[in-house]
């Protein structure tokens, strides 16, 4: 009886483990819950303005904080904040028609994630017209396509693409939520070829990526628009597509190595290898996304990323003040070849670049 219940034991102790491991993820302190935090950044979104794209557009910022808002009231039962977030979107339909982004550039065709998600909580039609063609557009080739962009079309790649990281969050959100509006898995098989191609162009043998290939930083928020896209696309992309596990094996990569750079407080820093440089928000919230995504879905070792996870979240807390608005966030950053620039750039509270991937977090968090 006595071996028997050792071989018992020892059969079931990592799985036990793994999920000792995962409920680091819960019983988080009063003040630090994903409810409470997720429920001051997502109503700060129904009076905050809009963000515009060159003055123009809704810039990605804003669509991310929107959707970032959508999930959390979708999660909490909270049909009150839904329905503001809905009425903020109305007059998109009529008398801010205008500030619709249009379709040709990867920057602005995201925004197709956010009516997509609409649709799936509402199941309104005017939202799945309205966002499907963001989807469509990034693989139909304009009659003025330059040369380039026609040669990477007809390899079967987004006629977008440019080999910048950021593009992995922006191609990756409206593709899978085009994919999950429709089931049609033409869309996540886009997403997944267009990954496998910046991962095989842009990933560094430590795992991380320079902001551009002739500009040698790792950039935080650069690095987490990556690590939060490749989370994005690996919760819905099916095993069986032929570029999963090419995906998996550079997502790996890439959290192994800022696990190595987590910094004893739990963030990262402005920049991801620089020790001495500032603590930077966005970034760390979208690498702290992509661990609590990891530990909870089974894609890492319970062991060793769920406490840095909770790590993460317990730091990233500390800098969201009573109107649910984040400090320390790098203001938007073009890529230039001088260290010191990284160093320099304005910190700003509240920026919507910011404001997104917490709510990305809670959104995790809260997910059974």
């Amino acid at each position: 009886m006595y071996k028997r219940s050792i071989i018992f034991l020892m059969m079931w102790l990592p799985a036990l483990i793994a999920g000792a491991q995962k409920n680091v993820l819960t019983g988080f302190p009063k003040g630090y819950t994903p409810e409470e935090v997720g429920r001051l950044i997502a109503y700060r979104m129904v009076y905050s303005k809009h963000a515009l794209h060159a003055g123009k557009w809704i810039g990605y910022p804003e669509t991310f904080f929107w959707t970032g808002a959508l999930h959390y009231a979708q999660l909490t039962k909270d049909d009150m904040l839904l329905g503001f977030l809905r009425n903020r979107f109305e007059p998109l339909f009529t008398t801010e028609k205008e500030l619709l982004p249009i379709k040709n550039h990867v920057d602005l065709n995201m925004f197709g994630s956010l009516p997509l998600t609409l649709w799936q909580l509402t199941k309104d039609q005017r939202y799945l017209s309205l966002g499907l063609p963001y989807a469509q557009t990034q693989w139909q080739v304009p009659a003025d396509a330059k040369p380039e962009e026609k040669a990477w079309a007809d390899k079967g790649y987004s006629w977008q693409t440019r080999l910048w990281i950021d593009d992995m969050y922006m191609i990756t959100i409206v593709q899978t939520q085009a994919y999950k509006a429709t089931g049609d898995v033409v869309y996540i098989n886009r997403a997944a070829k267009e990954m496998a191609l910046y991962l095989d162009e842009l990933q560094r043998p430590n795992g991380l990526f320079y902001h551009a290939p002739d500009v040698p930083f790792y950039w935080g928020r650069g690095n987490g628009w990556m690590a939060a896209g490749v989370t994005e696309l690996l919760r819905y992309l099916p095993a069986t597509n032929p570029h999963h596990a090419r995906i998996m094996k550079g997502y790996r990569a890439m959290m192994a190595s800022l696990k190595s750079y987590q910094q004893p407080n739990g963030m990262w820093n402005q920049l991801v290898d620089e020790p001495d440089c500032w603590a930077e928000t966005s970034g760390s919230a979208m690498f702290a996304y992509a661990f609590i995504t990891g530990v909870k879905k089974g894609w890492l070792d319970a062991a060793v990323y769920g406490p840095a996870a909770r790590k993460a979240w317990m730091a990233l807390v500390g800098y969201v003040n009573a109107q649910g608005a984040v400090s320390e966030v790098c203001v938007g950053t073009n890529k230039k070849n001088d260290k010191q620039y990284y160093y320099d750039r304005p910190r700003a509270t509240g920026d919507y670049h910011g404001q997104a991937p917490y709510l990305w977090c809670v959104r995790a968090l809260l997910e059974q």
